[in-house]
């Protein structure tokens, strides 16, 4: 199973939107569904962290855009 190397948000979101139409549409073989489950979980838990530290960052650069801002005035 590929970890996060190279893995985007973007492709992540897609590979996890392929695996919930996948089991939807009930494609799936009850013998790749575990599987498929665990992989999921793996791309929601990804995309979480990966937008936790977007939020960081972006409060991060707020904060500095504000300091800056404070000590032109």
């Amino acid at each position: 199973m590929e970890q996060t190397k190279g893995l985007s948000y973007s492709d992540a979101m897609k590979e996890l939107q392929g695996i919930v139409s996948e089991i939807e549409q009930s494609s799936v073989d009850v013998d790749v569904l575990a599987e498929k489950v665990k992989r999921a979980a793996f791309l929601i838990k990804y995309c979480k962290e990966k937008l936790r530290n977007a939020d960081v960052e972006v409060k991060e650069a707020l904060k500095e855009i504000e300091q800056i801002e404070q000590e032109t005035q």
